[in-house]
């Protein structure tokens, strides 16, 4: 008797659903729906994206330190079986990476997921030993609604926790310590100041 190995999902199988405008991603070769943003989420992901952007989305130099490109809703594939639609990541411009198609092969130097109600999991636990396998440098985790940010450093053992903050909070948080953040400003809670 021959017993079957399920076939592992694809980026190939994400690409079908897209043109149904399905948000999804493979984890450990399933394809598994992403959850429609609450509004606490998108706006958090909007304001990260304004707070980071202003400062690092450009060459070095200036006012502000530079030395990024930013994306957000971008899909990553890490592994044939592991293709994430991050909420927002970075990558540094001294690499040189090449961020050109659909999805980006390069391995981001900043990967920050939001957490959404039910899909804890795959931020913390799937997502987690994927990017710390790629030797991701730096994964940041924030939580919307409960308004809390972990930041993370890659190490040989596994990431380790280099700061926990809540909204009332003003960090430099890795990698972007050359400036500080106020935490609520990230969650669009309040305005951001110069």
């Amino acid at each position: 008797m021959t017993v079957r190995s399920p076939v592992l999902a694809t980026f190939a199988d994400l690409q079908v659903l897209a043109v149904d405008d399905v948000r999804a991603e493979v984890i450990h070769g399933v394809v598994v729906e992403k959850a429609r943003p609450s509004s606490e989420h998108g706006g958090a992901q909007c304001a990260l994206g304004t707070v980071l952007g202003r400062r690092f989305h450009r060459s070095p130099g200036g006012r502000w330190p530079g030395g990024w490109w930013f994306c957000s809703a971008i899909d990553v594939e890490y592994e044939s079986h592991e293709a994430y639609c991050h909420d927002a990541a970075g990558w540094r411009r001294d690499r040189g990476a090449a961020l050109t198609g659909w999805p980006i092969r390069t391995r981001p130097d900043w990967v920050c997921e939001l957490l959404s109600p039910g899909y804890t999991r795959r931020d913390l636990v799937d997502k987690f030993q994927v990017l710390h396998r790629h030797r991701v440098p730096h994964y940041w985790i924030a939580d919307p609604q409960e308004r809390w940010l972990h930041v993370h450093r890659w190490e040989p053992d596994g990431y380790l926790v280099v700061h926990a903050a809540g909204e009332a909070d003003v960090v430099r948080a890795e990698p972007f310590e050359a400036v500080e953040l106020r935490v609520a400003a990230l969650f669009g809670i309040e305005e951001d100041e110069e």
